[in-house]
């Protein structure tokens, strides 16, 4: 599973600049809308220190990090969701996404012209949200055009998915996100948001991107997106992106130096990765093949021995027999897996097991 979020906003708040330093893929970044016509990929390897801490340990050939893919799509304008600005192609891009990182521009620069002519992090959020949302409505008023006629014929068999869709409109008329509705119980919302594939029910976390100089806390501007964030119970990372993307090209220990000395205690990779972690609910678990290969694998919190073997290969969730597991932590301090067996440290779990978070595992199997 790798993690694909979604880098939105509006023309010119620096998501182009954002892609660049997470994915230091050099796509083409200009200070006017539509710098990006595609969605520009990019992966990214996930840092995480217990990786290291474990290659350290094994000494292994390869070391494999868990994976994000990063979509760089192109600026959202006020009718995007009638398709002004290439805004369909964006928002069908925006579908794909397991969540959207949005981006808001809390910079002023005199070389980068804003949309609206002025720096306000939170009227473009409100912008952002309103075409989202209406792209929304589009889609469950066709779906209503459908469902309606066809529950006069058959009442009992779709009045449930009818009342759903009519509650749903509403909320979105009245300008809250799908989010809202699926926080109420029932799988049947669930199940009709996932159909529907509503663009206001991703998880999100928001960016605010900043000048250099207003970092680390990042100014005003960042502040008002952070309490916007906070409202909604979501992660907002405070980051400068021409900063970040500059700093990628350096030494890491050098980077990292930098960093430091202007109060940044990671760097932006690594705080966007950890908080689409959150949103999502993924942890990491780790699988060492003798001494050729130390690897992450990112799955979902709740997910069973069987489902995380089927992660490294589709045969070892289909003939799976059991799992031996240790902790990252408990593994380092007993100083590698054969000591770590000796001492009775390495746990038999079955099929029930719900891997935790920095499991290193050896799945057992029938071929």
């Amino acid at each position: 599973m790798s993690l694909q979020i979604g880098i939105v906003g509006l023309p010119n708040v620096g998501k182009s600049t954002l892609f660049n330093a997470l994915t230091q893929a050099g796509v083409a970044v200009g200070a006017y809308p539509f710098t990006t016509i595609d969605p520009n990929r990019g992966v990214a390897a996930i840092p995480d220190r217990r990786l290291e801490a474990l290659a350290r340990l094994v000494g292994p050939e390869q070391v494999t990090p868990a994976t994000v893919e990063f979509v760089d799509i192109a600026g959202l304008v006020r009718g995007s969701h009638r398709g002004e600005g290439l805004g369909n192609r964006f928002l069908a891009h925006i579908r794909e996404v397991d969540a959207i990182a949005v981006v808001a521009r809390c910079f002023a620069d005199p070389d980068v012209a804003h949309v609206d002519g002025s720096i306000d992090p939170i009227r473009d959020l409100e912008v952002l949200d309103l075409e989202l949302i209406l792209a929304d409505l589009e889609t469950v008023q066709r779906r209503l055009e459908k469902t309606r006629p066809a529950a006069r014929a058959r009442p009992r068999e779709l009045a449930t998915e009818l009342a759903l869709l009519e509650e749903l409109e509403a909320r979105l008329q009245r300008g809250e996100r799908a989010s809202v509705f699926l926080k109420a119980d029932g799988e049947e919302r669930t199940a009709l948001v996932r159909e529907l594939h509503l663009l206001t029910a991703k998880p999100r976390l928001y960016v605010a991107n900043v000048a250099e100089e207003d970092l680390p806390e990042g100014g005003e501007g960042a502040a008002s997106v952070v309490r916007h964030a906070e409202a909604e119970g979501v992660p907002c990372i405070v980051l400068c992106a021409r900063l970040e993307a500059d700093l990628a090209s350096w030494p890491p220990e050098e980077a990292a130096e930098y960093r430091s000395a202007i109060g940044l205690s990671q760097s932006g990779l690594e705080a966007l990765v950890w908080a689409g972690y959150r949103v999502l609910d993924l942890i990491t678990f780790f699988t060492i093949v003798g001494g050729r290969e130390v690897r992450a694998w990112s799955v979902r919190r709740g997910a069973t021995a069987p489902e995380a073997a089927g992660r490294v290969h589709s045969d070892m969730q289909r003939g799976f027999i059991r799992a031996e597991v240790i902790g990252w932590e408990e593994l380092v301090r007993a100083g590698g897996w054969a000591a770590a067996r000796e001492r009775g440290l390495i746990r038999t779990e079955g099929r029930d097991y719900c891997i935790q978070d920095g499991d290193v595992c050896l799945f057992r199997f029938n071929p």
